[in-house]
């Protein structure tokens, strides 16, 4: 039996691991908290704190890591899962995600070991003409470069069977490079989309729905496309095509933070996030009237995912744009973009694979292209700053910093576009961590700053969901707008 003195020794020293135990948590650094509060349990057992706070440790650990799977961060993920596993290898749940996370894995070292470099790569609208019909790429085209990656999957698939994941990973890329290099040495391109086949864009004498006819979009067209939503019709992927490809060319004209001047006496809608509810899309525009110079939108970004009809809302937004900006030659329809338009979130949240169902895997790169098109930032009438998201991890901040960030592309993890995508408001002072894992939570001193020093009075932002439909923060300098009251198909 241990001597008192030694007891007492071993409790001390446990009180000493508890602490540093407990800075690791505050840092986040979960595993290591982990590791010290189980020390701590060794030398002094019967601390039923020690206990529950590794237990805390340990749920938080995998809530990280399921938060990591959420964002498409497989590889953080990954990391998590594989230490809960091992402080916790009977869990099923844990293991059910760990498995997850290694295909996620597999398939993104797939996808390095094959992939064209930045500098060649080009984009799928450049290889769509819908003017003339039977030239743009089909998914169903196999190109060398297509033949490489089902050989390697096929290897991966038996190696996963005789060795586990490890060593099918590495297996993978091996292949896969081999493979690619040797299309290369027998003449091949090596690109998918070097090669054109026949995507089916030719409209069917029995296609009875809304059509453009030649390069105008009309009203008659709007009216006729929204009344066959309405009646769960769909609208010709021709059509959808010519839809999407003429959005991209308007919305990569505009730039980063778009000035928005509303006369005196006139009034302005902004809507928040509207994932998908095309029927209440449609109540909007019943409540408060379509669009026109007289009644002019903003839709503040989340166009998509978590609802059914996101294709629907987007070509509704994009046409109802498209149409009154250009036919009609005043400015009615303003897009911004949410942390939603990114192909991480639709991969895991439903876009993507209702655009597969409803049109076609190439949909899904032109939507993709389209996303990263649209602006990041409104400012009305010098005065109200209007965002998807929230603030920033730093003062000091300017307009000019926000127009001159170069958002044709996917959003980082850091910096000033993630922050601007992904913040939220906090009720206490200063800045803390995202409850998404991802930006910052940020309080009234710091909305009021940034609002002082860019001369602005007002932000207003979605994001979040708000039982009311808005909410009032900040001392009254912020506003947050949720627009989606049957939010994930539920009714509201």
């Amino acid at each position: 039996m241990p001597s008192m003195e030694t007891e007492k020794s071993n409790i001390s020293q446990a009180e000493e691991i508890k602490f540093l135990a407990n800075e690791a948590f505050k840092a986040h650094k979960f595993s290591q908290a982990i590791a010290l509060y189980t020390q701590a349990i060794e030398l002094n057992s019967q601390s039923a704190v020690y206990w529950a706070n590794r237990a805390f440790a340990h749920t938080k650990l995998e809530e990280r890591g399921a938060a990591y799977l959420a964002m498409g961060k497989f590889k953080e993920a990954l990391k998590d899962f594989q230490q809960v596993k091992k402080i916790c290898p009977n869990d099923p749940d844990a293991a059910k995600k760990l498995r997850e996370c290694e295909k996620a894995v597999l398939k993104l070292k797939f996808e390095e070991a094959i992939s064209v470099p930045e500098s060649e790569r080009r984009s799928v609208a450049d290889f769509i003409d819908y003017q003339s019909i039977g030239t743009a790429p089909d998914s169903s085209y196999f190109s060398t470069r297509v033949a490489a990656v089902a050989a390697a999957i096929v290897v991966v698939a038996v190696m996963l069977v005789m060795v586990g994941p490890k060593a099918a990973a590495g297996a993978a890329a091996g292949v896969a490079t081999v493979l690619v290099m040797g299309t290369w040495f027998a003449g091949g391109s090596g690109d998918v989309l070097s090669k054109t086949r026949t995507l089916d864009l030719e409209v069917e004498p029995q296609y009875s729905g809304a059509r453009i006819e030649g390069d105008v979009v009309t009203i008659d067209f709007v009216k006729k496309m929204m009344d066959d939503f309405k009646n769960q019709k769909s609208l010709h992927r021709r059509y959808a095509c010519q839809i999407v490809l003429q959005m991209r060319d308007m919305l990569r004209a505009l730039p980063s933070l778009v000035d928005i001047n509303i006369p005196n006496g006139k009034h302005f809608t902004v809507c928040g996030d509207v994932h998908g509810q095309f029927y209440d899309l449609l109540n909007i525009f019943e409540l408060n009237g379509l669009p026109s110079e007289d009644n002019p939108y903003l839709f503040n970004g989340d166009f998509v995912d978590r609802g059914s009809f996101s294709l629907e809302v987007m070509y509704n937004s994009n046409v109802a744009l498209y149409c009154i900006n250009i036919f009609l030659k005043f400015s009615a329809i303003y897009l911004s973009r949410g942390n939603h338009e990114s192909k991480s979130m639709n991969k895991i949240y439903g876009f993507e694979g209702e655009v597969k169902s409803k049109l076609s895997e190439i949909f899904v790169e032109l939507f993709a292209e389209v996303f990263c098109c649209l602006p990041l930032a409104h400012v009305l009438n010098e005065r109200v700053f209007v965002v998807h998201g929230g603030l920033f991890s730093v003062d000091g901040v300017k307009l000019s910093d926000i127009r001159a960030i170069d958002r044709l592309c996917e959003p980082p993890e850091e910096g000033l576009m993630c922050e601007l995508l992904w913040s939220d408001p906090q009720p206490q002072p200063g800045r803390g961590p995202s409850k998404r894992g991802v930006g910052l939570s940020f309080g009234a001193d710091v909305t009021k700053r940034f609002l002082q020093e860019n001369n602005l009075d007002l932000v207003v932002r979605s994001h979040e969901v708000k039982d009311e439909g808005y909410e009032i923060e900040h001392d009254g300098k912020l506003i947050t707008v949720f627009s989606a009251p049957n939010y994930c198909d539920q009714n509201g």
